[in-house]
């Protein structure tokens, strides 16, 4: 297990060092069309006047409809980023290509009293194993990115998920610098403390986070939930270590987030299935997650297999 996660991390900073390199030809450039993709479409140009006559608007729903996630829906998840397929399968060819492909990999999940919502988990701060000008070993990607993503999302009728990977940089930081994508009824946040090294470079070591930062974070998130009156927002932590966050059952559920913790480690299916059992039974009760990896795992779980896990996971994330 511990050869297979050093072949991981290796593989994993081989991508890293294509981003890195790929972000310093990149600069600030983002591309045609350069305004957020809004959800209502409205006319900016409305008259006050006019807009006091109109019908107060709808409150925006989810994209299958409703404005709560868990438990009318189990959303299963594409990982990944553009820029190296080392990163995950949702960088493999396009955005629009790997939601088909999730489509049919979601379709063996669905169940009569419990639909399938497809999610697209972008890493929006991917780590890198160089530092960069500012020295904090993560790379952003671009709103043009972002928003390609999101638009192909919403053709899909997807949510999606901003994955942080954020190096030496703080979480918050990171999380701030998407409020602009998070206003969007249909942008999630997902926190990857594996890549938060402080103190090391990613990939070296194994990240962690303290339970106070991530209710930092929910707490900011949530506001924005109430301030713009949005559905209910995916909320995802991963976790593969017992010490990855450290005071897990202090990880405060703010009203308006599905708060939900992922098993995120590879392996055969024995330790798999060992871990879920480990983390999802450890006295804390938030929603389940399970990750699977096409390339890492040996003997692929079924989806089959993994709706027999005890207690169901409400999220499937493949990587």
């Amino acid at each position: 297990m511990a050869e297979r996660r050093d072949v991981y991390r290796r593989r994993r900073l081989a991508a890293l060092g294509v981003v890195a390199l790929v972000s310093a030809f990149a600069g600030a450039a983002v591309g045609a069309g350069a305004g957020d993709p809004g959800p209502s479409g409205a006319s900016a140009g409305t008259a006050p006047e006019q807009a006091a006559k109109q019908t107060p608007p709808k409150p925006a729903e989810l994209p299958l409809g409703g404005r709560t996630i868990f438990p009318h829906y189990r959303v299963v998840a594409y990982y990944g980023a553009p820029q190296n397929h080392e990163l995950g399968a949702l960088g493999i060819g396009s955005p629009d290509a790997a939601g088909r492909r999730l489509r049919r990999q979601a379709r063996p999940y669905a169940r009569k009293t419990r639909p399938v919502m497809l999610a697209y988990e972008l890493i929006a701060t991917v780590a890198n194993a160089d530092p960069g000008e500012d020295g904090l070993y993560r790379t952003r990607q671009t709103d043009a990115v972002v928003r390609r993503y999101l638009r192909a999302a919403r053709r899909a009728k997807a949510l999606l998920v901003l994955d942080i990977q954020p190096g030496h940089a703080d979480f918050m930081d990171e999380v701030r610098h998407l409020d602009r994508w998070l206003r969007e009824p249909d942008v999630g946040l997902a926190l990857d403390p594996e890549w938060h090294t402080p103190g090391a470079v990613p990939g070296t070591q194994i990240g962690s986070v303290r339970a106070e930062d991530v209710n930092a974070v929910a707490r900011h998130v949530a506001a924005i939930v109430r301030k713009y009156n949005l559905p209910e927002k995916l909320f995802v932590v991963h976790q593969f270590t017992p010490n990855m966050i450290a005071g897990k059952e202090r990880v405060e559920q703010p009203p308006g987030l599905a708060v939900t913790m992922n098993v995120d480690g590879f392996g055969d299916r024995p330790n798999k299935i060992s871990k879920y059992h480990q983390f999802t039974h450890d006295g804390t009760h938030f929603h389940r997650g399970y990750k699977l990896f096409y390339e890492e795992d040996t003997n692929l779980m079924t989806p089959g297999a993994v709706l027999a896990l005890q207690p169901r996971p409400d999220l499937v994330v493949y990587e």
